[in-house]
């Protein structure tokens, strides 16, 4: 896993202003401490921070750069069909290295970037500079599971795989905060893809190709792939065994590396799968588990069940609740823009205890979205019968100056009884509701019209099922923008890399493809599965959730009568409240 940035600045690059970028990488050498490496010509600089996965030499060093200096690479992720790609494509092109992103640089030159997009399988961001055509070509992977951020700032343009090294790399009166994307933030707890905190900075779609046209100073941007649901999907025969299948056969490929390799293991369902599954081929895995010293949301016991069923080297460790509070105030360097899963504070301390034993962690994300997991999917009933998707009935507003325990009854009656669809939707998550954002609506001159749930708006289905829809709807929203974002700025500040074998693209295309009575509610399917794998107790279990005790919201900067993402804001952003 690595870093990367870059610039096409309008003037010339001079000695000072390499200087100014070599900074800007730098920002990002937690994601790549083992190699800095740059290119640079008259306006063009790209920069690359490695980690070394595979092929270890200095062969594997980044940017790549073509025999004949017509094509240029800089590359965060894996690629986990390179063997074959590779395969194709020696007899046609020299490779100097065993690594796996050198295909990318062939692929390109064999293929173009459309069939290149096409053929690639892993998780990936990034930039290809084709010299010749002056054509830039920024690409993200089908599920968004690398992040990859752009502007047009200064004059030019500018991208990077976090907020932090394009921010290094310009003056600050170049970025400018956005009111709509703060305001869309106590909505969704996220700022949801494209926006980011500032004006003219975006991110890139998952599953989307930018291509940046340097003669002329233009981009478009161009969807490479998208989730098909089939209109009449068709039962499969012994969809089982063919769910266990090409999950192992994602297991497997994903295991590749020249560095070691762990797991990380909650003890819920997923990623105890993805475990079991490895340890059929492979002896004395290593497992990484975080709990907490209050046994309610603790899952160390179950963690510690799957570990000894498969015989791993288990490294168990405990966050209280003190240090959960003292890491509070590191999320505005993990995330660069306001976040508010507080999930992160276990996610960051056990990739940080991971890191200590490898450099690769496997981990069991995606599953919910494919799988039906989420407890909110139990009441898709009510929220798919709503007449109307952006009706909002809301007494919470009004219960704002309430004693708390009042306030927490409103919320709850507001929820089951009064509020409709996308409201409904957003409480269930634990977003604020249009109603309630009044005050600052008014504080950062929120159009009156604006649409609250555009975000949702815009990736929800009604012509599906009820729960395919708000699978398909959390795919393209909560994985991206908060679950994998999470994990990659958790386990990147500890110069981990995290893997997720769940999202391969053949067991995401088979899982929307299965009939809604197929796939079933609350992972029915996959546990049936998994089940003669796992040990029973973890495959009975209700879904838990990797919660944070409520103890660690009750310090002084926590205000009651605010949201938690109400409070993240006060507490960490003072300046963007105004």
């Amino acid at each position: 896993m690595c870093g990367i940035f870059g610039v096409v600045d309008k003037a010339p690059i001079d000695p000072a202003r390499l200087v100014e970028l070599r900074y800007a990488r730098d920002t990002l050498v937690h994601r790549g401490p083992d190699h800095q490496g740059e290119w640079c010509d008259d306006n063009h600089y790209i920069g690359h921070t490695r980690l070394s996965i595979l092929d270890l030499s200095e062969r594997g060093n980044q940017p790549m750069v073509s025999r004949d200096g017509k094509v240029v690479l800089a590359c965060n992720g894996e690629i986990y069909n390179f063997k074959e790609l590779r395969a194709e494509l020696a007899g046609k092109h020299r490779f100097v290295s065993s690594s796996d992103s050198e295909v990318l640089l062939h692929g390109y030159r064999q293929w173009g970037m459309d069939e290149l997009t096409r053929r690639i399988e892993g998780m990936f961001a990034f930039v290809l500079y084709d010299v010749e055509h002056k054509l830039l070509f920024l690409v993200r992977d089908r599920v968004g599971i690398k992040p990859l951020y752009y502007a047009c700032l200064d004059g030019g343009f500018q991208w990077a795989s976090e907020l932090k090294a394009i921010r290094r790399a310009l003056p600050d009166d170049a970025f400018h905060t956005d009111g709509t994307a703060l305001y869309d933030y106590l909505t969704y707890l996220y700022i949801p893809t494209p926006k980011t905190v500032y004006q003219n900075v975006y991110k890139l779609p998952p599953g989307h190709i930018l291509r940046f046209d340097c003669a002329s100073n233009t981009h478009r941007i161009e969807s490479y792939w998208r989730l098909e649901v089939p209109s009449d999907p068709q039962p499969v025969a012994d969809a089982e065994t063919r769910l266990q299948e090409l999950l192992r056969c994602a297991v497997d490929s994903q295991m590749v590396a020249d560095v070691p390799v762990g797991f990380f293991l909650s003890g819920g369902v997923d990623s105890s799968s993805v475990v079991a599954l490895a340890a059929d081929r492979h002896e004395q895995l290593k497992t990484f588990s975080i709990g907490f010293d209050s046994a309610k949301y603790s899952e160390l016991e179950f963690a510690a069940l799957v570990a000894e069923h498969v015989a791993s080297d288990h490294h168990p460790a405990t966050l209280d609740e003190q240090a959960a509070g003292v890491l509070v105030d590191e999320l505005p360097i993990l995330f660069d823009e306001p976040y508010a899963d507080i999930s992160a504070l276990p996610t960051y301390l056990v990739a940080k205890h991971a890191a200590k034993n490898v450099k690769v962690v496997l981990t069991g994300d995606g599953g919910d979205e494919l799988f039906g997991g989420y407890r909110w999917y139990r009441n898709s009933s009510r929220v798919q019968k709503t007449r109307a998707w952006n009706r909002s009935l809301n007494l919470t507003g009004r219960a704002k100056k309430t004693l708390p325990v009042a306030r927490r009854l409103v919320r709850g009656l507001e929820r089951y009884l009064l509020l409709q669809g996308f409201g409904y939707y957003t409480r269930l998550l634990g977003g604020m509701v249009a109603n309630e954002k009044g005050a600052y609506r008014q504080r950062w001159g929120i159009p009156a019209d604006y649409d609250d749930y555009w975000h949702f708006r815009r990736h929800f289905d009604t012509s599906l099922p009820a729960l395919t829809a708000l699978q398909a709807l959390d795919f393209h929203t909560y994985l991206p923008d908060d679950i994998l974002t999470k994990v990659d700025r958790a386990t990147m500040a500890h110069s981990l890399e995290a893997r997720v074998p769940l999202l391969d693209t053949a067991l995401i295309e088979f899982a929307f493809a299965l009939p809604e009575a197929t796939r079933g509610r609350e992972k029915a399917l996959f546990k049936a599965s998994m089940a003669a794998l796992l040990p029973r107790a973890i495959v009975r279990r209700q879904k838990k959730g990797f919660g944070v005790p409520a103890a660690v919201w009750r310090s002084g900067v926590f205000r009651q009568g605010r949201t938690r993402q109400e409070n993240l804001l006060h507490a960490l952003y003072p300046e963007l409240v105004g």
